[in-house]
């Protein structure tokens, strides 16, 4: 009860005894099951304007790595292990982001989805720099991220910092799209996703 003073947009575990929430005031907040209180163990928020976050989910490896999207359709990607901010802040969707998720299985690969009709499949695997470099179309800039050249099992391509080594590639999986796509999901090859369509897609060839 009483758990926050502004709207919760959305809830996942982080790991048995803790849960992560994404609110309307821009803040991401651990809640620890064991505590029999009603305060968060931790709380991260963006800076400077208070953007509503409506998704999150969390690195299925390194849990210590967050993605979530808001209001202003902005990627941000959080290591909660330090700091209260994002380490990253992406340039994504024209409109509000209503869904982020990791691969389950291959969590360099991380899908979002949009108000503006865009779903966007972010590749940050290794081998992208041997890839042409893809602009996506129609969007704000291009997003840039480094991958470590350090031992890639421990550091995660999500939180390299050096912005001029490589370019993520950044795909738009249904680039005609024009109503809102509320809601995906990923699993092995194939993606879900519902929009205002009234219908829900499958995608069965993601990495064809």
């Amino acid at each position: 009860d009483n758990a926050d003073s502004s709207t919760l947009h959305a809830v996942t575990f982080l790991r048995t005894t803790e849960i992560l929430t994404v609110n309307s005031i821009g803040q991401l907040k651990i809640w620890d099951l064991r505590q029999q209180r009603n305060e968060p163990s931790q709380i991260f928020s963006l800076a400077g304007d208070r953007v509503p976050l409506h998704c999150v989910d969390r690195h299925p490896n390194q849990q210590h790595i967050v993605a979530t999207g808001g209001q202003d359709g902005m990627l941000s990607i959080w290591d909660i292990r330090q700091g209260s901010m994002p380490v990253s802040l992406l340039n994504a969707h024209e409109a509000e982001m209503w869904e982020v998720h990791f691969h389950p299985s291959n969590p360099d690969h991380l899908f979002t989805c949009s108000e503006d009709g865009s779903l966007w499949h972010w590749d940050a695997s290794t081998n992208v720099s041997e890839k042409p470099s893809f602009l996506h179309q129609g969007g704000r800039s291009t997003a840039y991220l480094s991958h470590s050249t350090i031992n890639q099992s421990v550091v995660s391509a999500w939180l390299s910092n050096d912005p001029t080594k490589d370019r993520m590639e950044i795909t738009n999986l249904i680039p005609n799209q024009t109503l809102s796509v509320n809601s995906l999901d990923v699993l092995g090859p194939c993606l879900v996703y519902g929009t205002d369509a009234e219908a829900i897609y499958v995608n069965r060839q993601l990495f064809a």
